[in-house]
């Protein structure tokens, strides 16, 4: 019984001592490193989370996300801050480099890190909740119930992790805004690091409260960087996200279905223009878009179609192109400087889109008033000569064949006579006259 229980002990030891190398061999020595640069939107959030699995998965001791945002969307970051706080590694935001911001939605991700960070010279906060779009009087009220909820969520994050509660919601309330130095005597940001290797001597040895309570000490010292790149489709999001990008391809989609619509068979135009239109509405689908610039550009499109053929003188295709411009402008409404529609890029779109649009509307106009130079539809017009006398019904030969023929009156062979109609296989024919032969 004894030698039995001798070999269960040491059974049980191998057992143990397995299973902790295979622990070990899990824990990786890397810091992972994510960069947020740009505003806060959809692609930013799959960015993240994708970055937070991957440090997970490597076993990582923590990891770093280097910060750097105008601000962006409330439920984005919203679900970022969920995943920062619900993250199985540390999660330190270090906003960086010189002359960066952590604002208006920034602010709150900042404020739910492990360890908040700024470099010197980097600002954040002003991050009371703004509308995006036209804001009728009667949601007034729901700007105030928006802001509250955006104050409660700020004081949630604040006091969880230590920071003071009372400077973070005039943040929110009052859209203060805290230089490095500001935020760390305000109790808002744990450090001040001027780049990343300042920041890992920091963060060697440091005790950290997770969100959930536990605690853990952070260690830097030979951990490897892995830098966590944005895939292409990342950066495919990010870029279609932006109102000048998602703008340029709403026109190019429609110019391109137009082109198809207006030479039918192009196919290249279509196809690209059906990618492009898809690409655009995937991109309005997270932007603030104002639905009277929508109606104002597809007027200006139906006013340019109609100069080329109604005679009016310039004005409709003037007024066309105001009303792009004016719908350009409104199609996007947002506070933040990087997600408008800039002037620039509007007024060339608008002449060049003009010019197209007249130039194809009138070259199809003008294509359909042309006779019919081929098939049956091309013998009118044509002149030929009579080989069989026409009493009314005979022969004639036009471009070197013989078509049965049918005329008003009798005309003998070696007359020369022009195409005024084809009904089925048969020409109707008249006498030429004799200059025109």
């Amino acid at each position: 019984m004894g030698q039995r229980l001798a070999s269960a002990a040491v059974a049980c030891g191998l057992l143990v001592g397995l299973l902790s190398r295979a622990s070990s061999a899990r824990a990786d020595d890397s810091v992972v490193v994510l960069t947020l640069d740009g505003t806060i939107q959809p692609a930013s959030l799959r960015y993240l989370v994708r970055g937070l699995k991957e440090a997970t998965e490597r076993g990582s001791r923590l990891v770093i996300v280097e910060l750097n945002t105008p601000g962006g969307l409330l439920v984005s970051l919203r679900r970022m801050a969920t995943a920062i706080t619900s993250s199985e590694r540390p999660v330190v935001v270090h906003v960086t480099p010189f002359g960066a911001q952590a604002a208006s939605a920034g602010f709150f991700v900042l404020i739910s890190a492990d360890v908040a960070v700024m470099s010197p010279g980097t600002n954040t906060g002003a991050a009371h909740p703004v509308p995006l779009g036209e804001q009728p009087e009667a949601s007034k009220e729901m700007l105030a119930k928006v802001t509250e909820d955006a104050a409660a969520l700020v004081r949630s994050l604040a006091q969880r992790r230590g920071r003071d509660v009372t400077w973070a919601e005039k943040a929110v309330r009052e859209s203060l805004s805290y230089t490095a130095r500001e935020a760390l005597e305000k109790g808002l940001i744990d450090a001040i690091a001027a780049d990343r290797a300042e920041l890992l001597g920091l963060l060697d040895g440091r005790p950290v409260v997770r969100f959930d309570g536990r605690r853990e000490t952070l260690r830097t010292r030979g951990a490897e960087v892995v830098l966590v790149k944005p895939t292409f489709a990342d950066r495919l999001l990010m870029v279609i996200a932006d109102p000048n990008v998602a703008y340029l391809l709403m026109v190019l989609g429609a110019l391109g279905l137009f082109l198809e619509l207006v030479h039918p068979g192009s196919i290249l135009p279509g196809v690209l223009g059906g990618v492009s239109i898809l690409l655009a509405l995937f991109a309005f689908s997270v932007l603030p878009i104002n639905y009277v610039g929508v109606l104002l550009i597809t007027l200006a499109l139906g006013l340019l179609v109609a100069e080329a053929f109604i005679t009016s003188h310039g004005l409709l295709a003037v007024a066309g192109l105001v009303s792009f411009v004016l719908g350009s402008l409104m199609l996007v409404e947002s506070p933040v400087p990087g997600w408008r529609i800039g002037l620039g890029l509007i007024l060339p779109t608008a002449l060049v889109v003009g010019g197209l649009l007249l130039l194809l509307v009138s070259r199809a106009v003008r294509a359909r008033r042309l006779r019919a130079m081929t098939g049956l539809e091309g013998l009118v017009g044509e002149t030929g000569e009579v080989v069989v006398a026409l009493s009314p019904s005979g022969k004639v030969r036009v471009h070197g064949e013989y078509w049965n023929a049918v005329a008003g009156e009798p005309l003998p062979e070696g007359t020369k006579v022009r195409v005024v109609a084809v009904s089925g296989s048969e020409l109707k024919v008249q006498l030429a006259d004799p200059e025109a032969a």
